[in-house]
């Protein structure tokens, strides 16, 4: 009977230490995410083309869905182009992350983030804000590195459905 109990107490203890060993990889790749994207960002402020492009995967199959009806580019050269003429036509960027919520599918090779931004830019020689934009994305693990394959960028309607 003490085999028994010995038995299970390690069995036990070595699924318990499994357990710890996934929770500690998941930080990490948590902690690895967040760092992506705060890389992501800065790149946009700084306007830097090759921080941009190594942030998302290239790929012909990458989404980008902006705040207007047409912007709905699919493939990295349309993402390419659409910061380009972004660029060129705005600049002195500052980005500020809120309420970030970072996910990480069971294998390990697929995440999900949700965020709150606010958007500064000037634009013309004047300073524009948008605060409360929404940006979401997904995110693969491609030769151990986190690149974006998805995103979509929404700026909050107040919709008065339901309200009498």
């Amino acid at each position: 009977m003490k085999k028994i109990y010995i038995l299970l107490f390690l069995f036990s203890a070595f699924f318990a230490c499994d357990r710890y060993d996934q929770r500690k990889s998941e930080k990490e790749e948590l902690a690895s995410i967040k760092n992506m994207l705060t890389n992501y960002f800065t790149a946009l402020e700084n306007e830097n083309y090759q921080k941009i492009e190594s942030s998302w995967k290239q790929s012909d199959s990458i989404v980008m869905l902006g705040t207007n009806s047409t912007d709905n580019l699919i493939g990295w050269d349309r993402v390419k182009n659409a910061y380009r003429e972004q660029f060129e036509l705005v600049s002195d960027f500052y980005i500020s992350i809120s309420d970030q919520y970072i996910r990480i599918n069971g294998t390990g090779n697929t995440a999900w983030f949700s965020q709150l931004m606010s958007y500064n830019f000037m634009i013309g020689g004047v300073a524009q804000s948008y605060d409360g934009l929404r940006f979401t994305g997904v995110l693969e693990k491609c030769n151990n590195e986190w690149k974006l394959v998805q995103g979509h960028l929404s700026v909050p309607a107040n919709v008065d459905i339901g309200k009498k």
